[in-house]
């Protein structure tokens, strides 16, 4: 197994944020633990200053595209000037379809939040 990160309090981390840990992009979706690669597979921005948006899935900061937590696959390409780029979202989204994000587990301890 791999080794274990220490997030920090549960009480931190309410539903709608998302914190860096390490390599993971950690959050909250409507009550539910994650961590995902801090990686977006379009242009790499960190994940972790992403939003959890209405749906639960984590968004992007910088071009917008979204993630399902608990797969790590795209399940929108990059938008504004990107999404009209013939193909390139599309495209991105086939990528991200093919190489989800990575995830990792999320386990609650004495009210710390711990990543493996």
């Amino acid at each position: 197994m791999g080794k274990e990160i220490e997030i920090g309090p549960a009480a931190e981390l309410p539903p709608g944020k998302v914190v860096g840990a390490g390599p993971y992009a950690v959050g909250n979706a409507n009550g539910t633990y994650f961590a995902v690669s801090r990686r977006c597979r379009h242009l790499f921005a960190d994940l972790a200053g992403g939003r959890i948006d209405k749906d639960g899935c984590l968004v992007c900061p910088w071009h917008g595209s979204k993630y399902d937590v608990a797969s790590g696959r795209m399940v929108r390409g990059p938008q504004g000037v990107f999404a009209k780029i013939p193909g390139l979202s599309p495209a991105v989204k086939a990528y991200a379809q093919v190489i989800p994000l990575r995830r990792g587990t999320v386990a609650q301890r004495e009210g710390t939040l711990f990543v493996r």
